[in-house]
């Protein structure tokens, strides 16, 4: 098993989580400005030989919000988690996920079509904040 499953977040600098496809990629980025989570949704373009992010929404909410659902999706125990491609899956989601905890504490994640344990509960728990928005 990864990480410390009895340790809870109680803060964060910035979350980040990139999604890639056969379709393009997208990034949610959460880091905390003025007391606040600043929760943004991106699509990544490649233009003239590097991505770039093109914002396509933006929330802010409470920062025990953001902490609330990062300690209820356990990514505490994500870090070193790897996502071997399942074999005979032609096709999936690739996604790489980095977070900075607590006293500069990094969370390392990644995988190809094989998720950690909550990794649906967290994307749909930012999409729910910044439906809101």
């Amino acid at each position: 098993m990864f990480g410390n499953k009895s340790k809870k977040i109680e803060s964060f600098t910035i979350v980040t989580l990139r999604e890639t496809g056969m379709r393009g990629s997208t990034e949610y980025e959460i880091v905390m400005k003025d007391g606040k989570a600043e929760v943004s949704f991106y699509w990544i373009k490649y233009t003239q030989g590097k991505d770039s992010r093109e914002l396509d929404r933006r929330a802010v909410c409470d920062r025990e919000t953001v902490i609330g659902l990062l300690n209820e999706c356990n990514i505490l125990s994500w870090n070193g988690f790897v996502g071997k491609h399942p074999k005979g899956v032609l096709d999936g989601i690739m996604f790489t996920f980095n977070a900075v905890v607590g006293d500069d504490e990094k969370i390392y994640a990644h995988g190809s079509e094989n998720f950690p344990k909550h990794y649906r509960d967290l994307t749909h728990g930012l999409y729910e904040i910044l439906k809101k928005e």
